[in-house]
């Protein structure tokens, strides 16, 4: 934090294996799509040596996201890892997608991190989003920084940036929000805005100029020292108040000049108990510059204030049995536990899978133990076997630098793991563990496919196993009911990716098809139905009649069939043949293709033949006795009803809740939350919430959540009834 000596760039910036978990920081950083993440990794890692100047890594690969479709989508889509070495720590910066689809990303982000970088656009401001992950982060301690970015936007206000990130991140104590350094500005251009060309530290009243390209330190000169002054007692205030030392502050207030090694001790402790959140400024060198604005500063505060591996607990562990493992926290001669917090393909190595090693020490060609993450509802499979570790290596861009080893606290990449997916546990196979999966967001959004062509149609199952297989917030449906295969994703945007995906690294082209919900058809009333089947073309016929009569039954109970033949008028060995014919019809639905439930069929009488009746003949039968009662009866289209949960800010609680009962749904109530928040509670039907996850994200700016879970079937409003109705007859 202060000006401190500084590892020399250059070899220095390679970060390899640490060598204990001291001297490692995992950081990850946090912040609304287009607030400048990306380009101040690049910033960082060019100050710490680990590029040329012409932004390039200094062994071949590119600093910038690698991904292809991250290219041409403008955006990051995925959590990359970039580590780099500084004041001889190794920084785990790992990157984070901004936009809300990519949510799954970001968690995987916080869960291999032990501190947050909260990242700030000084001409956008903070969004809705942000401030919700800065709450998750604060709900189970993370320590945080804050650093604004776009300085050189015309409308960027520094000063005011401080005071909205005091006010959104503060809460009641926004003077534990302060910033660390004042931006120094330059001469006016022509356009009036003067630009920022250094920083002013505040506790150690140095000037940092960086208009040269190189940190330059200097001492303030006239009317910049009151202003110093003031933002100093304000700060060192601040700092005081988070002290351990309680006689801090009297001993301040009394006059003492508490000396600068002391307030930046106890800053760099306050910031790693999660009680103190400086703001810092950052930009990208200019060209040919060696040094961006801010970044030795924030390089300084990572490695000096955030907190070490051994600071940060493990998750909870536990045998696969279920029974509690305790571990020691960060010990690289403990078991092993390590997880899989991202998992990728690579065209020249295959899969790759991002690992955070929480115990123990993980080497290079060892057989571990994979143990799976439970996510088999969404569509994964879940396993628990024993592989051999691959290559270790340590990424930046397209570059993998071998290791021999990774400890705990550390992050590392592994080569050739065939079935360890995003989630799963690895362990010692002589001690298998498994680790507390984190919180994944669930995918609401349905994207129903089919193969483009016969030749897709062979490698579809498999592009899509590899495909869920990455991302775990992805969930494959095999629809029993539509016979669609649906993935479910976060967003419009979760499903581009995963559609180019699936295009471009498994060579699979697919068409989006609509979603089709379950819909089921049940009898208004009472009706009867005459099934004849009788055919003679020479040799053995075909003889079969049956009558039956069909009554509706409560939701729920499926298809009852009753037998009340007497005198023998359906032979007794034909009985369940009848019954096969109907419920094999009812399952193909008797007006739109739908299946048919509760309701009761009950066979009354029919006729048989001594040498043409057959188990056929009296299935068929079976089946056009139901199909004439159905052509005399009212059919109820049965749609499926879920109950959504939707949390939304306050404001926008009246919008949401007009918004529903435009969906047709029901309000069932409404409960405060914490943080200005509402619980909305509603049933709605799910042929109207196909695109709710988009809808939802627009009507609350990014805010909202909801959940959903199916409840029943009810009788579908008969115009609505009469449209699908008429659809399925057109199809036909």
């Amino acid at each position: 934090m202060g000006d401190k000596a500084h590892t020399h760039p250059g070899a220095a910036g390679r970060a390899q294996a640490a060598d204990r978990p001291t001297s490692v920081r995992n950081v990850v950083l946090v912040g609304h799509s287009g607030s400048g993440k990306t380009t101040l990794v690049e910033a960082l890692a060019l100050t710490a040596g680990a590029v040329n100047r012409a932004g390039r890594v200094e062994d071949g690969g590119t600093l910038s996201d690698y991904d292809e479709i991250e290219h041409r989508q403008q955006r990051s889509v995925q959590l990359s890892l970039v580590p780099v070495e500084w004041n001889r720590i190794k920084v785990n910066l790992l990157d984070t997608p901004g936009y809300a689809d990519f949510v799954g990303e970001l968690r995987a982000g916080l869960r291999a991190a032990d501190a947050a970088l909260f990242v700030v656009s000084a001409a956008d401001g903070v969004d809705g989003s942000t401030r919700m992950v800065w709450d998750e982060c604060a709900a189970v301690g993370m320590p945080r920084a804050i650093v604004v970015t776009h300085l050189e936007a015309a409308r960027a206000d520094f000063e005011e940036m401080t005071r909205v990130c005091a006010e959104t991140f503060g809460g009641d104590d926004p003077d534990a929000v302060l910033p660390l350094y004042l931006p120094l500005h330059g001469p006016e251009g022509p356009d009036g805005h003067a630009p920022v060309t250094g920083l002013i530290g505040l506790l150690t009243r140095k000037l940092f100029d960086y208009s040269s390209g190189e940190r330059v330190a200097n001492e303030p000169v006239g009317d910049q020292v009151p202003m110093i002054e003031e933002a100093r007692g304000r700060l060192i205030e601040g700092i005081i108040s988070e002290s351990e030392d309680e006689t801090l502050m009297d001993r301040y207030l009394g006059g003492e000049d508490v000396d600068v090694k002391t307030l930046i001790d106890d800053a760099e402790r306050a910031v790693a108990r999660g009680v103190f959140f400086p703001v810092l400024a950052a930009a990208p060198a200019a060209p040919g510059a060696r040094q961006g604005l801010g970044t030795v500063e924030l390089l300084d505060l990572i490695t000096g204030g955030f907190p070490t591996p051994l600071e940060h607990g493990t998750p909870a562990v536990t045998t696969p049995d279920g029974r509690p493992r305790e571990l020691k926290p960060c010990d690289p001669d403990a078991p092993l536990a390590a997880e899989v917090v991202k998992t990728s393909s690579d065209p020249y190595v295959g899969r790759l899978s991002l690992v955070r090693v929480f115990s123990g020490t993980l080497r290079a060609d060892q057989t571990v133990h994979v143990s799976g993450h439970g996510l088999t509802d969404r569509g994964h499979e879940d396993h628990d076997v024993d592989e051999r570790v691959g290559a270790l290596s340590t990424p930046f861009g397209k570059v993998q630098r071998p290791v021999s080893h990774v400890i705990a606290g550390d992050l590392a990449c592994v080569a050739k793991l065939s079935r360890a997916e995003t989630g799963d546990t690895l362990s010692s196979k002589d001690d298998p563990l498994v680790m507390e999966p984190w919180e994944m967001p669930d995918p609401l959004l349905p994207l129903a496919i089919e193969a483009h062509s016969k030749a897709d149609e062979d490698k579809l199952s498999q592009g899509l196993a590899r495909l869920v297989a990455e991302d775990p917030t992805m969930r494959l449906e095999q629809n029993q009911d539509t016979h669609q295969v649906v993935l479910w994703c976060l967003g419009e945007a979760h499903a581009d990716v995963a559609l180019e995906r699936l295009r471009s690294r498994y060579g699979v082209q697919v068409d989006v098809v609509p979603h089709r919900v379950s819909l089921r058809e049940t009898f208004g009333g009472k009706a009867s139905g005459r099934g004849r089947h009788v055919k003679q073309s020479g040799g053995h016929g075909q003889f079969a009649i049956c009558e039956i009569e069909v009554e509706p039954l409560p939701n729920g109970s499926g298809i009852e069939f009753v037998d009340k033949v007497v005198g023998g008028a359906v032979p007794r060995q034909f009985i369940p043949s009848v019954e096969k014919g109907v419920r094999a019809q009812a399952l193909k639905g008797v007006v739109a293709g739908h299946p048919l439930v509760d309701v009761r069929v009950t066979l009354l009488d029919g006729k048989a033949h001594s040498v043409d009746s057959s188990d056929a003949a009296f299935q068929t039968a079976g089946a056009l006795a139901l199909r004439e009662a159905a052509a005399d009866a009212k059919i109820h289209l049965l749609e499926p009803v879920a109950e959504v949960s939707v949390l939304i800010g306050d404001d926008y609680v009246g919008a949401v809740m007009s918004d529903l009962s435009g969906r047709r749904g029901r309000v069932l109530g409404t409960e405060q939350s914490p943080g200005g928040r509402t619980l909305i509670r509603a049933e709605v039907p799910e042929i109207e919430i196909g695109r709710y996850a988009v809808d939802l994200r627009s009507l609350s700016h990014g805010t909202g959540r909801f959940s959903r879970r199916h409840v029943r079937h009810e009788p579908m409003p008969p115009q609505v009834a009469e449209r699908i109705k008429e659809e399925a007859h057109a199809a036909t």
